[in-house]
């Protein structure tokens, strides 16, 4: 009996002892990870402490930097020529909108270069209005719903096959800036004049070239085509339905010869009637789809807004030379008592090292 007993005690003894050294693992590996994470935050609050640290032994140099910044800052703003910014919105038509950037890029990198000259002549305007044109910029204007439009718009251009393969995820994350079916051109210049002069060389500048002008011709030949065969449908299904109410007079008024009831001649002529109407309404809405195509592709390049006659003045603290004068003064008085401090440190460290 004892000699059953004295392994089962052992057995005992030694999952005992793998439990409680499993236990003191686990135990341990929890300090550690809490120990290291507190590690971090240590380190984390000793480089506030040390930066703060740093700030209070140069505040003065730093108020002085500041109020130095503000003072140089509210001269600039005071003589500096205020800036007016104008907004077009235009929809481009016919694959028009990368041209479209290209032109509106290449007349900021004129502006941006102070080349007058080139920008009126690119422009057509004088060359003081040129000079006054600091920026011209371009993009694109679309929410979530007008994209979900568009690619509703995209799928029903495609084959049944290749819609399935399309994910409407993937699509909306390739979206791009030329892709959206509005445009804001957005300009910035001393006077708020010019803008409104600008607004038709750079619509000329998209609808004189032959490429678009050659695809607007084309496109409203088909329009006028699809309208010729949609209102030639409906004319052969108004003489069809003449036809019909023809031959149906002619049997009403043929003499009734006995009982004759055939509900199935007659349902079959409601039928056809039926189909005739509803052929008709298809028609109709495909001529104003149609019509409302031609709206939109009247022109190579829609202006859904103008330019207005005077631009807006541009304000703002953040674009103040009073705010970003002393942030420029800070921020390279922080560089450069930053490098002594580390220059202070390095020698620190060479001195100790020696020893």
């Amino acid at each position: 009996m004892s000699e059953h007993t004295q392994p089962n005690n052992q057995h005992n003894n030694s999952e005992e002892i793998d439990l409680g050294q499993l236990f003191k693992l686990i135990g341990d590996g929890f300090r550690k990870f809490f120990n290291f994470i507190g590690d971090i935050f240590k380190g984390i609050f000793n480089i506030i402490i040390s930066f703060l640290l740093f700030i209070q032994r140069h505040i003065i140099k730093f108020v002085i930097a500041g109020v130095i910044g503000v003072v140089v800052g509210v001269v600039l703003d005071m003589n500096k020529a205020p800036k007016y910014v104008s907004t077009m919105v235009v929809e481009p038509n016919f694959q028009s909108v990368q041209q479209l950037y290209n032109n509106i890029n290449f007349y900021n990198e004129l502006a941006e270069a102070e080349d007058s000259v080139a920008l009126a002549e690119a422009l057509g305007i004088e060359v003081h209005e040129a000079s006054a044109v600091k920026k011209i910029t371009a993009e694109s204007y679309s929410d979530e719903n007008q994209k979900v439009k568009l690619f509703d718009e995209f799928v029903r251009s495609l084959d049944t096959t290749t819609r399935r393969a399309i994910d409407m995820e993937k699509y909306l994350e390739n979206f791009n800036s030329f892709d959206a079916r509005y445009h804001t051109i957005i300009v910035e210049a001393t006077n708020s004049m010019v803008a409104k002069k600008l607004q038709n060389p750079i619509i000329t500048s998209i609808s004189l070239n032959k490429y678009f002008q050659t695809q607007k011709e084309t496109s409203t030949e088909n329009i006028e085509l699809q309208k010729e065969i949609l209102n030639g449908q409906l004319a052969k299904i108004d003489s069809l339905q003449q036809l019909y109410k023809r031959v149906m007079e002619k049997e009403a008024s043929k003499p009734m010869q006995g009982t004759n009831i055939s509900l199935g001649e007659n349902g079959d002529k409601e039928s056809r009637e039926l189909a005739l109407i509803r052929e008709i309404d298809q028609i109709k809405n495909n001529l104003v789809e149609i019509n409302e195509e031609e709206a939109n592709k009247s022109s190579i390049l829609n202006v859904i807004s103008d330019f207005p006659r005077r631009g807006v003045e541009m304000k703002g603290i953040f674009k103040s030379y009073k705010f970003l004068v002393p942030i420029a003064l800070l921020g390279i008085l922080l560089l450069g008592l930053s490098l002594l401090e580390l220059d202070k440190f390095l020698k620190e460290v060479a001195r100790q090292q020696q020893k």
